[in-house]
């Protein structure tokens, strides 16, 4: 019998993610957006569940083609643009939006022979310091490409730093507004954060196209401030497995590799079938939360490669083979978000859902 643990993709969830956010912005169009494969979740799995929105974003040119040979036929954009000239002919190829945030895209785009047009997201550096032309520099960036007959529509565009935090998005917003002031085009500005805080205020923070990463996949962007509850978003990915061991301690008996929990009372443990080589964070502490048969628990002592250990306490009835949902949905309806395990682990819910091991099985379930 395979080893006792496998991974759930939702695709019912990452369709309910996906309309959540076009409630919170209802005007605007919608972004699935896949980078990384689809957030763990892998494209083909995810692919049916996210087909509810108007396009597809992500990073990496062979996951461009995986989404064509799924069949979609609308508009993909690539976030981070060209990496190389010779990425232009792979553009023209496959029909792909790319984003442009550096001069030498531009020089690129001037040398490149097309019949097509191409459609490009011109990013603005708003205070991020990542990508993206300064804001004296934006408007000359725009001329060049405006004045390309490679450039069909040139859509303007930024990235949020602190949507999730206190200094919100209005000074970058200000920032962009500035830059981009008079020039024509839609505009995509709002990440999960400024989607679920900030789209409603106004037409000018929604723009044309939102970008929903994170929320898509059921992980609150600013929690522990609001969790996914208060967002309406549903888990997309669970992570469960049995339990195949069940110790009985004594008080002072010590659990786990250094004896880093020591047990203050007689209690019994239960061994469950995941570990860090599963993707489950190597430095999630002693009660970090664990549902067993859809009752909350917790972690007690260190992770290991193969196994993690769990307070059987508040589940007298658990025996070898109860389900242990290191996160995700639970049985009888119960929940633990990624969130809570990740904040548990000093991370975020992106890490936990991109480090999903290869080696544990994954399904898909739930109707989209």
């Amino acid at each position: 019998m395979p080893r006792p643990i496998e991974a759930l993709i939702h695709t019912d969830a990452l369709a309910h993610n996906i309309a959540r956010a076009r409630r919170a912005a209802p005007d605007a169009k919608v972004w699935a957006v896949v980078k990384a494969n689809a957030y763990g979740h892998g494209i083909e799995r995810a692919y049916a569940g996210l087909q509810g929105a108007d396009g597809f974003a992500l990073l990496d040119f062979a996951e461009a083609e995986r989404i064509r040979a799924l069949g979609w036929r609308g508009p993909i954009l690539m976030l981070e643009g060209c990496f190389d000239a010779r990425d232009l002919e792979t553009c023209s190829r496959l029909n792909l939006w790319h984003t442009v945030h550096r001069e030498e895209q531009i020089d690129w785009l001037a040398a490149h022979k097309t019949q097509w047009p191409h459609q490009v997201f011109l990013k603005l550096n708003s205070g991020m310091n990542r990508l993206g032309f300064p804001p004296a520099a934006y408007r000359a960036a725009w001329l060049r490409l405006s004045g390309l007959t490679q450039v069909d529509g040139i859509t303007l565009m930024t990235h949020f730093a602190d949507a999730d935090g206190e200094r919100g998005v209005h000074e970058a917003l200000a920032a962009f507004e500035a830059a981009t002031r008079d020039l024509p085009g839609e505009r995509s500005l709002c990440n999960s954060a400024a989607t679920l805080r900030f789209a409603g205020e106004s037409a000018e923070v929604r723009g044309d196209w939102i970008r929903p990463g994170i929320m898509s996949y059921g992980s609150s962007p600013d929690f522990p401030v609001h969790d996914i509850a208060h967002w309406d978003l549903q888990p997309t990915m669970t992570l469960q497995a049995e339990l195949i061991g069940i110790q009985a301690l004594n008080a002072g008996s010590t659990v786990g590799y250094g004896s880093a929990f020591t047990a203050d009372r007689p209690m019994r443990i239960g061994v469950v079938a995941c570990g860090y080589a599963d993707g489950y964070p190597r430095l999630a502490p002693t009660g970090t939360p664990v549902l067993v048969d859809g009752i909350r628990t917790r972690l007690v002592g260190r992770v290991s490669m193969d196994m993690v250990t769990v307070d059987l306490t508040p589940v007298p009835q658990a025996r070898i083979g109860s389900l242990a949902t290191l996160w995700g949905r639970g049985p009888n309806g119960s929940v633990l978000s990624i969130d809570e395990v990740a904040h548990a682990a000093g991370t975020v819910g992106y890490e936990l859902m991109c480090a999903l091991a290869l080696r544990v099985p994954t399904q898909v379930v739930g109707e989209p």
